[in-house]
């Protein structure tokens, strides 16, 4: 079903351009950056062109830029996995603590972090995403290269500030970016890799960790040490080279890293610009500033809290999952290079089943069972940790591990669902900041999880996943049928009124968006 009007008949405007933008794949207000920056006569109403030209503006998209997006989020990732592996070769006790004080940090890197999410939306705004993400990943390759100079617990405490501070932005920074070139029926595929690769990353992390934490000793420096510097080198080195090569918009795609030559001749810029605007008109109003009323909206949207309420239960029980992966596979008996190789499997894995759910759901257009499968999945893979016997094999307990830590990551879902489901720029923003600061603000308490007289088995720990999990599965089925109702509650108003109420309706549906008698919910 296509998120268009209830009544297609008297919506001839909308149908004229698909109806697919009452809400766009994206955590964004997904505004095109091309229009916003030099090329006012990019965005031709009237232009023609055929699907065979479209794709081919795609294609170049897909293999000269989008790669090249892929790769940041990769090396993001795989510094924010370094702390796991870190944690698995002693790190709390090579500084002195235990990993209640690793709790303490993780939940302050979850505020700040969320924080600072904001700031990079407004940041990307002011200095633009192209230039504010490679920015950003220099600032953070160097505070990551700062982990080799913590001696104590202040010190760790304070570098996970700044590595907060420093990472917060770049995800609103990267998605606002996206969304200048992607129409929102595009990105949800794109948006299941962006996940997907950072999966792969910490695959990657864990496979490096395996070499590098060997290195304990040399020039002094403790194993996992060793890791922070060459994690930080890499993020530097990529970090000069994506701030040569990020174009402003499709209209600026000549010189730098990029070649001598442009991306895309003038008709293809147009294209690139007019298809992305048709896709959602009120990617039109980009420049317009946030209203009061926006907030407001947002604040009101009881659909917008149910997604905010499916960030914090859903993703709380990956923290534990992602800070001690390492570690609980350490205490199946595998030494500590042998438990972060380990990790990769299961990783390679949930890449894989994300993108194929997540494609799926697009194929369908269905989301709430979607995400559900994933949160069951979860589900399952906990209640197999907490009820295995202590005296299982290695081999057993790692399988339930993998299980675990395999299930098909459906955080994509929800932004995607959220913001097709929110309707005008202004309140989209405001959503996009919110769900972005939910899916961050819950390392708070899913920090303190796993504790210190918990280990290393963690039952209690996973007594407490296994609630989460199971509210998360009925949460998606609960806010999928909260829209059905809704739509069926507004095309029995919608067909209540008068034909100049209607007419009324229609005329005034953009300006209302997702209050609009016309908007059907995803």
């Amino acid at each position: 079903s296509s998120p268009s009007s209830l009544m297609s008949h008297r919506h001839s405007a909308l149908d004229e351009l698909d109806s697919k933008s009452n809400g766009a794949w994206t955590d964004t207000q997904t505004a095109t950056q091309t229009v916003s920056s030099g090329e006012p006569d990019a965005y031709v109403e009237s232009l023609d062109y055929t699907q065979e030209e479209e794709a081919k503006v795609v294609r170049i998209l897909d293999t000269r830029l989008f790669p090249w997006i892929l790769l940041t989020t990769f090396v993001l990732n795989m510094d924010r996995t370094n702390h796991s592996n870190a944690i698995s070769d002693n790190l709390p006790a090579d500084l002195g603590f235990t990993i209640n004080t690793v709790n303490t940090g993780t939940a302050i890197y979850g505020v700040a972090f969320s924080i600072f999410c904001f700031s990079g939306a407004v940041m990307a705004k002011i200095v633009g995403p192209a230039r504010w993400i490679p920015i950003l990943m220099f600032a953070w390759g160097l505070v990551t290269m700062a982990h080799a100079l913590i001696k104590d617990k202040a010190g760790y405490l304070t570098v996970r500030v700044f590595i907060a501070i420093t990472e917060g932005g770049v995800i609103p920074a990267t998605l606002i970016y996206l969304g200048g070139f992607y129409k929102g029926t595009e990105l949800s595929t794109r948006l299941g890799w962006f996940w997907g690769v950072q999966a792969i990353a910490s695959a990657v992390s864990g496979l490096m960790a395996s070499g590098l934490l060997q290195l304990r000793g040399r020039s002094g420096l403790e194993g996992w040490k060793w890791l922070f510097l060459v994690d930080g080198i890499i993020t530097i080195v990529v970090a000069v080279i994506i701030w040569f090569y990020l174009p402003k918009n499709v209209a600026s795609t000549k010189g730098g890293l990029r070649g001598f030559k442009p991306w895309f001749t003038p008709r293809q810029v147009q294209i690139a610009v007019t298809r992305v605007i048709r896709d959602d008109l009120s990617k039109r109003e980009y420049e317009k500033r946030v209203t009061r009323g926006d907030f407001i909206d947002a604040a009101t949207d009881l659909g917008l809290w149910g997604h905010l309420l499916l960030s914090n239960v859903t993703l709380t029980p990956t923290n534990p999952l992602g800070t001690y992966l390492p570690t609980v596979i350490k205490s199946f008996h595998f030494n500590v290079f042998v438990s972060n190789a380990l990790t990769a499997p299961p990783y390679v894995l949930q890449c894989i089943f994300m993108v194929i759910v997540i494609r799926h759901s697009d194929k369908v257009r269905e989301r709430g069972f979607h995400g559900a499968f994933g949160s069951a999945w979860q589900l399952v893979g906990w209640i197999l940790l907490r009820t295995m016997p202590d005296k299982a094999s290695r081999g057993v307990k790692y399988f339930g591990a993998v299980v675990v830590a395999s299930w098909p990551y459906n955080h994509p879902l929800n932004i995607g669902w959220m913001s097709e489901n929110t309707g005008s720029v202004g309140k989209r923003t405001v959503a996009s900041g919110a769900v972005i600061f939910a899916a961050n603000i819950y390392q708070v308490w899913a920090s303190q999880i796993y504790q210190a007289d918990d280990a290393p088995l963690f039952k209690r720990g996973n007594s407490i996943n296994i609630a989460f999990a199971g509210f998360a599965t009925i949460m998606w089925v609960v806010q999928k049928y909260y829209y059905r109702r809704l739509n069926r509650k507004n095309g029995r108003a919608y067909a209540a009124l008068t034909e100049e109420a209607k007419t009324q309706e229609d005329r005034e549906a953009e300006k209302k968006g997702n209050r609009s008698l016309t908007f059907r919910f995803m």
